[in-house]
């Protein structure tokens, strides 16, 4: 079978088109270093062009039939179960996932038929409690709307903005990252296969800096959704105060907690925490990567966590490769960022527990696992993201002091505790400060039908579930005189 050829323009007004200056960009394999594609670059005058286009389809998008909507929310779900393994392999080229560990794909289809089936439920309230007077409220799209997605799960990502956004009856303007545009672009020729109006769902790759900004600023653009950084998140939230105001949906960063109680099914846990820090090479914002356990099985779980982190990472190898468990990182910049941190942390004499090297090949951009113990809560490796498989791993005594050391943090994405006692384990999730608690499960688990963001500076607003298609709509009230 012929390799598809891959789309490397921007989809604009239902027509893929080269970028206006005829900028582009390389994506590079972080495996062998190769040029994967070589991608148009969408700068401000793109994004003007877009949002033109999303703008003149507007009306007609937003008064269109709920049920059609839904419709053709559910083919497009189905096209892109169809093309999965084309995801995958345009994924393993552009940031380095193993086509063995690819569910992004299952996990973004499941989003976009979640909201297909609440196409008719976007409603208001209603009032009789003022004296002669039937009041109401409705809720109604922005009109035209933005997104911005990280390059680690962009599938996963752009059905988190697709669906609820398109399904509310707002148009769209997304920007794919620069280090994985092709997969947004493969999803945007599945959008147009589907059947989606021109206009309805325009995509541009390019930069944070213009064409993220461009978006950020733009003042047709009334709401605006970005997964990434937390530095990056309080830019683009500066710049839509700093033009129109424009509402804001932000899924930042994460430092994510683990607790594990001596009660605790050990073997489940450390299991669990290994694949939480070790999918996806720990490019995961909700990542678990500060584990505590209770003093008196620290030597057993760390066994156990150890040994499960080694058989996770033995798996490392060709992305393109069925037998490949654990990639590279995405490219050169996220190598060098999360070494500086591994000097950093040797030079400062911190503890590494043996758990074996897995780097199949030199200037691969592969990051053994690796696992500090007995690490200040003050150092960096504690407070901040690193976005690679790297984890503390501390003891405890008491209750009270872990729940104090898991929120001593600017973050609060994700945290799970894990014991057989479900009055400690209701206790602690009360008090974590975190917007998603696992309860002997940990990341990445979540499910569609309730909200996910963050406390702090993971964010603000949710994303799924009821909030996360109320978070598209304005509300109006209507006060209707009966006298």
């Amino acid at each position: 079978m012929a390799t598809p050829e891959i789309e490397t323009r921007l989809f604009i007004d239902g027509e893929f088109v080269d970028s206006l200056d005829g900028s582009k960009f390389k994506v590079t394999n972080p495996f062998t270093g190769e040029t994967v594609a070589e991608v148009s670059e969408g700068k401000a005058d793109d994004v003007d062009r877009a949002v033109a286009s999303a703008k003149r389809a507007f009306p007609m998008w937003s008064e269109m039939d709920g049920s059609e909507r839904r419709r053709l929310m559910l083919r497009l779900a189905d096209l892109v179960d169809e093309h999965a393994a084309e995801f995958a392999r345009l994924e393993a080229l552009s940031m380095g996932k193993p086509v063995s560990t690819y569910i992004d794909q299952a996990m973004g289809t499941a989003t976009l038929r979640y909201y297909a089936g609440r196409a008719l439920d976007i409603h208001g309230a209603t009032s009789l409690t003022s004296k002669d007077h039937l009041n109401i409220s409705i809720r109604q799209p922005y009109g035209v709307t933005g997104a911005i997605i990280p390059w680690n799960v962009p599938v996963i990502m752009i059905c988190f903005k697709v669906g609820p956004a398109l399904i509310a009856g707002n148009t769209l303007v997304l920007k794919s990252s620069e280090k994985a545009p092709l997969t947004s672009i493969l999803f945007a020729r599945l959008a147009k296969e589907a059947g989606f109006p021109p206009g309805v769902l325009n995509i541009v790759s390019g930069f944070g800096l213009p064409c993220g900004d461009a978006i950020a600023r733009h003042m047709d653009i009334r709401k605006i959704a970005f997964t990434g950084s937390t530095r990056t998140g309080k830019l683009i939230q500066k710049a839509a105060v700093d033009s129109n105001l424009k509402s804001c949906t932000l899924e930042l960063g994460g430092k994510s907690p683990l607790i594990v109680f001596e009660d605790a099914d050990l073997q489940k846990a450390a299991k669990v925490a290994a694949f939480s820090i070790v999918f996806n090479s720990g490019q995961v914002c909700m990542a678990s990567s500060r584990v505590y356990v209770q003093k008196s099985v620290e030597d057993e779980f760390t066994k156990l966590y150890a040994q499960a982190i080694q058989e996770l990472a033995a798996q490392a190898g060709n992305p393109l490769e069925a037998t490949t468990g654990f990639g590279p990182q995405a490219d050169r910049h996220q190598f060098k960022s999360i070494t500086d941190y591994l000097q950093k942390a040797q030079k400062d004499g911190l503890k590494r527990l043996s758990i074996g090297e897995s780097t199949p090949r030199e200037g691969a951009n592969f990051v053994s696992p690796v696992v500090f113990q007995e690490v200040p809560e003050h150092h960096s490796i504690m407070k901040d993201e690193i976005f690679g498989a790297v984890s503390c791993l501390n003891a405890f005594s008491s209750e009270q002091d872990v729940i104090r050391a898991a929120n001593d943090s600017e973050y609060g994405l994700y945290a799970s505790v894990f014991t057989r006692d479900i009055n400690r384990a209701i206790r602690v999730a009360k008090y974590f400060e975190a917007g998603s608690i696992g309860v002997n499960t940990s990341s990445p688990y979540y499910c569609q039908d309730l909200p996910l963001g963050g406390f702090k500076g993971s964010g603000t607003g949710r994303e799924l579930g009821d909030e996360g298609l109320q978070a598209w709509t304005e509300v109006k009230s209507v006060y209707i005189s009966l006298s």
